[in-house]
This record gives structure tokens, C-alpha cells and sequence, in this order.
């Protein structure tokens, strides 16, 4: 049986930050080093890492995934970051000006400006896949991107991959007038 793939999408502010505590687990689970090579102890022959990672035409894993946030902020620290190496720069995706918390900017404004480019990248990852099982998207319900960006891009993703499964984690926003005395 081939192996199956699965494709990581984070978006927003949200989505990237928990890509980055994800992607240090998938690395220390499956023997990769923080520049994508494996461990020399690890059985390469073992190809566990198979859905979440390609291996490049040097021998490094690279990461099956798409960041995008419509503000650069969170992915410039990622490029700079413990694990720049491991991440393929064409994948971390940004524009210039964030969505201000608005679902309607991160859909029909600022958002119609990165879509192209973000469908773009998803479909070079997902044509690199023999198998493609599905698409793991992470994303926030508060914030213009999370919200209205991820809309926009999901309904897309959903036009061209009918048949793939989309599996979503979102954080939700907590309402600022609770009181903690309830």
C-alpha cells in the first residue's frame, strides 16, 4: 500500500504559532535534526515520516506545509528562528498589512491579494504527493486572517480537492465581558 500524505496549512497568527510547537514534535518523533537531516541512529529504511515530510534531493526531510499570515510579523520569526532551516522558504507565505481583526478584510480586501499565491504553493505540495490522503488546517476564528482569509482559501481548496479530506483545528477567541466571578 503507498504511502499517504497529508498536507499542514497554517494560517494567521494562531495557526503559525501552533505550527511551530507541531513541527518540533514531528521532528523530535521521527529522528530529524532542526536543518531536516535525520538522525544518523534513526533507520531511514523506516519511513514513518512519510505523510508529514518529503525528502529532498539531498537527503533532508522537508516539512509538508503551507504558513501563510497576511501580516509578516510571526513568520519572519520563524525564518529567523531554531528551526529556519527546516522549512522551505517558498512555503512561509506573507503579505504587508494585516487583516485588523476584520473577517470582511481577510476575505474580499487584503485577503483576494495573497489567495492566488497561497493555492499556488498548496498545489506544488500536493503534486509532490503520490498519495494525497488530506489537508490539516490550523487557523484562529477570531482575527481577519484566521477567520476571513481562511474562508476565502478553504473555499477554494475545497473547488479544486473535492474528493481530499480537510481536517481543521481553530482556536476560539474568549468573549472579553465574562467575569471570573460566574
Amino acid at each position: 500500500m503507498p504511502n499517504r500524505e497529508i498536507i499542514q496549512i497554517h494560517i494567521g497568527q494562531a495557526g503559525v504559532q501552533i505550527a511551530n510547537a507541531c513541527w518540533e514534535l514531528y521532528c523530535l518523533e521521527h529522528g530529524i535534526q532542526i536543518d531536516g537531516t535525520l538522525y544518523e541512529h534513526c533507520n531511514q529504511s523506516d519511513e514513518s515520516y512519510s505523510p508529514f515530510f518529503s525528502i529532498s534531493g539531498v537527503g533532508k526531510a522537508v516539512p509538508r506545509v503551507v504558513m501563510v499570515d497576511l501580516e509578516p510579523t510571526v513568520i519572519d520569526e520563524i525564518r529567523t528562528g531554531h528551526y529556519r532551516h527546516l522549512f522551505h522558504p517558498d512555503q512561509l507565505l506573507t503579505g504587508k498589512e494585516d487583516a485588523a481583526n476584520n473577517f470582511a478584510r481577510g476575505k474580499y480586501n487584503i485577503g483576494r491579494e495573497m489567495i492566488d499565491l497561497a493555492l499556488d504553493k498548496t498545489r506544488l505540495v500536493a503534486d509532490d504527493c503520490n498519495s494525497l490522503q488530506g489537508f490539516i488546517v490550523f487557523r484562529a476564528f477570531g482575527g481577519g486572517t484566521g477567520s476571513g482569509f481562511t474562508t476565502l482559501f478553504l473555499e477554494n481548496l475545497y473547488s479544486d480537492y473535492r474528493k481530499i479530506s480537510v481536517l481543521e483545528f481553530a482556536v476560539y477567541p474568549r468573549p472579553k465581558n465574562i467575569s471570573n466571578n460566574s
